[in-house]
């Protein structure tokens, strides 16, 4: 059997993220603020997909990312796999999922909710269908819908 060439490069040591819906990517890059890495990164944007039809991907080398900054990806793009690297080789693999609760990433769109309106954190529950409910006001909003803060 005749091996496919890579659409993109190998990393020694990082972190590549999968499965990205294509017209996610770039927003992606501004969320993780790839733009200000000082380490190699490299995209892969409207790669084919037999999941998606076309996908993107991302591979950041040297760079192992915090649960606040996956929890933020998964904000964006909840289906996301990430694949740890060390040596070349796949140590970990897991796939990005939205916590139970999101404090202090997403901005309540309800201008009444108190914490549009005092200096404190957001807490949002995330509920059934993709939906945040915020603790404070109980408003509800889609995922698709949110502002990140």
């Amino acid at each position: 059997m005749k091996r496919q060439e890579l659409h993109v490069a190998a990393i020694q040591n990082g972190t590549v993220i999968d499965h990205i819906p294509s017209e996610k990517l770039f927003h992606v890059v501004h969320l993780l603020q790839l733009d200000r890495m000082k380490s190699a990164v490299t995209i892969g944007y409207n790669l084919p997909s037999t999941k998606m039809g076309s996908k993107a991907i991302i591979k950041v080398a040297d760079k192992f990312f915090t649960d606040d900054e996956l929890n933020r990806l998964a904000l964006v793009t909840p289906n996301a796999s990430l694949c740890i690297i060390r040596d070349y080789e796949v140590v970990e693999k897991k796939q990005v999922c939205l916590p139970e609760n999101i404090v202090g990433l997403v901005k309540c769109p309800n201008p009444k909710c108190i914490t549009n309106n005092e200096p404190m954190s957001t807490r949002f529950t995330v509920t059934g269908g993709g939906t945040l409910k915020c603790r404070y006001c109980n408003h509800e909003e889609h995922l698709e819908n949110i502002q990140l803060l």
